[in-house]
């Protein structure tokens, strides 16, 4: 990359998948954005911003807000320049839609800078490991007989930890019972309890010998209430996702046993180093939160492999979709994900699948 380069183009690809065939009842198809980014010499990049229902509007962030203010400047200078753009648009909020939609710029731009420099994301960070440990990460089957299949269909497929969304506690038991004693099995609940709610169902739980409990509180910002939940409930406690900057990563390093910095809605690849490098400092324990199979996967995949303890695991969504962003690119076997070797994120979107499955 020279100095003469700059960001020419920024451009949406909003992707809308469904289910498989089989795959349980009828679901509606999983929406989500990808965001590419084209410079001025010829260099593509490609992000992620988390998606779901949420997508129209991340999309509108990325064209009205940030593309005007990113196009024509230098796409080496990403933490100048991603500061720069978040001080200018903290007048809607310092999380949501924005800075999803800034992640994905973010990431893109990373994607390029190694790219530029000819080697993989994880070695231009410092080096890393040649593969990393993941868990499978069902969706919400809320039946325990639904619940016992999908986590005997992901230990089939080698997977040897697992990671529930269920609020039932009869689901979870269903769910240990098929694992056995030799499964990590982990929890995420997703924001639906208050303090002492939480503290009662803890106590049902305790049999089930969680590796953690994720965001078990309402709001998720409750921090002191984690912290207080986490001293007296016998589970280590998760929270992250819904966590945006790097003070309130933070103050949660102080609240829980895990932190869960999601790289599609916290800031792309430069927020999460900075959250990785904070927890280092404080011995804290990061565990991404990745329930997406797109350039954000691939961001948590190669800062977890250069910056991320032995013990650090990959969520992978274990869901019957048709179609992934990779394609058959990007797969784990046995229960561990290979972190691409190829420059930049070291995989571009299958072309194929963005034409197939185009969101509107």
């Amino acid at each position: 990359m020279t100095d003469a380069d700059a960001i020419a183009r920024i451009e949406t690809y909003p992707l809308r998948v469904p289910f498989s065939d089989g795959a349980g009842k009828p679901r509606p198809p999983v929406d989500s954005l990808l965001v590419k980014v084209t410079t001025a010499l010829g260099y593509e990049g490609w992000g992620e911003a988390f998606g779901f229902e949420a997508t129209p509007v991340t999309r509108r962030a990325i064209e009205d807000l940030i593309a005007p203010r990113c196009t024509g400047q230098d796409p080496a200078l990403i933490g100048p320049l991603m500061g720069a753009v978040q001080r200018e648009l903290q007048v809607f909020g310092r999380g949501g839609s924005v800075l999803h939609a800034l992640s994905a710029v973010d990431t893109a731009l990373w994607d390029i800078k190694g790219k530029a420099a000819g080697m993989p994301l994880h070695r231009l960070l410092g080096g890393g490991a040649a593969s990393l440990p993941c868990y499978a990460s069902l969706d919400p089957y809320g039946d325990p007989e639904a619940v016992r299949a999908g986590v005997r269909d992901a230990l089939d497929g080698g997977f040897t930890a697992v990671k529930l969304h269920e609020r039932e506690v009869a689901a979870v038991r269903a769910a240990r019972e098929e694992a056995g004693q030799g499964t990590a099995l982990m929890l995420d609940v997703n924001c639906p309890w208050t303090l002492g709610q939480a503290r009662a169902m803890a106590e049902q739980l305790r049999e089930a010998r969680l590796r953690w409990l994720e965001e078990p509180l309402w709001p998720p910002e409750d921090y002191d209430g984690l912290a207080r939940l986490r001293a007296g409930c016998g589970i280590p406690v998760a929270a992250g996702e819904n966590t945006a900057t790097l003070l309130d990563f933070g103050r949660l390093m102080s609240a829980v046993d895990y932190v869960q910095p999601s790289p599609a809605k916290m800031g792309g690849v430069t927020e999460l180093v900075k959250v990785f490098q904070v927890a280092a400092a404080r011995g804290a324990a990061v565990m991404p939160h990745t329930f997406y199979h797109g350039p954000g996967l691939l961001a948590a995949v190669h800062v977890t492999a250069a910056l991320g303890p032995a013990d650090s695991m990959i969520e992978w969504r274990y869901s019957g979709l048709e179609a992934r962003p990779y394609g058959t690119a990007l797969q784990p076997e046995g229960g561990r994900i290979q972190v691409p070797a190829g420059p930049g994120l070291g995989i571009d979107p299958d072309p194929r699948v963005l034409r197939d499955y185009r969101g509107a």
